[in-house]
């Protein structure tokens, strides 16, 4: 299951976070460690915080998009402490936990900058939001703590079930991955422009509404095909 799980860490602005982070991984059995943008690395401060755990930093995949980062994963869980303009599915550590091992799927766990978390736009790429229920007076955890938090929710339900099988998604066909939602968006976008249901001046939150509800509904790569070649039948339909 370790090999299904990455944790990507979005612009992080201290290298020290980034080596407390890939120590509570390896702590917990993780090692794919996804660092977008990061501020400063290498480091030898990373090194120093990851107190070991060395060989995940070495291994870390540095990008500098977190669409590049999430673009062969099927299920994304990206952390968030406030309330949204549009809901999104939340759900706590454990039940992410369960989500992780119920699904089977390429899954990534994002978190964001320290100072302010992940923007809008960024959770909006999330199939599920997580929020580590703290206490509302101290609310703030250092981002290797809550690395750790999910990391070892992960951990417990994998000890769980070492002794039963873990049965990976008995769906017929492969779960539709990030890219592949993100270009079924674009040619949506293209045809809503198209036959004038959506107003490129006044968007409104059409397309975000739009993204929410392909990932809520777990598309697969079948019916993902489906809708691309609907929306290209409507194409050649409007050149006529």
């Amino acid at each position: 299951m370790q090999k299904k799980v990455r944790i990507v860490l979005v612009n992080t602005s201290h290298p020290g976070n980034i080596g407390g982070a890939a120590r509570a991984m390896k702590n917990m059995g993780l090692a794919d460690l996804y660092l977008v943008a990061p501020k400063q690395y290498p480091s030898d401060e990373a090194v120093s915080r990851a107190s070991g755990a060395t060989d995940i930093l070495e291994n870390a995949v540095v990008v500098e998009t977190l669409e590049e980062a999430l673009a062969d994963c099927q299920l994304v869980i990206g952390t968030s402490a406030r309330e949204r303009n549009i809901p999104w599915p939340l759900v706590d550590p454990r039940q992410a936990a369960d989500l992780v091992f119920d699904e089977g799927l390429e899954t990534a766990f994002v978190f964001g900058r320290e100072d302010r978390g992940l923007t809008n736009e960024e959770l909006q790429r999330c199939n599920y939001h997580v929020h580590i229920p703290s206490v509302e007076t101290f609310s703030s955890l250092n981002l290797g703590a809550a690395v750790q938090v999910i990391a070892y929710e992960l951990r417990m339900k994998s000890l769980l079930m070492k002794d039963a099988p873990v049965v990976a998604s008995k769906w017929d066909v492969p779960a539709a991955n990030v890219e592949q939602i993100d270009y079924l968006l674009e040619h949506l976008e293209k045809v809503l422009v198209q036959t004038e249901f959506l107003d490129p001046e006044m968007p409104m939150q059409v397309m975000p509404r739009f993204r929410r509800l392909f990932q809520r509904s777990r598309l697969d790569q079948q019916e993902l095909g489906m809708l691309r070649g609907m929306l290209t039948s409507m194409e050649k339909q409007m050149k006529k």
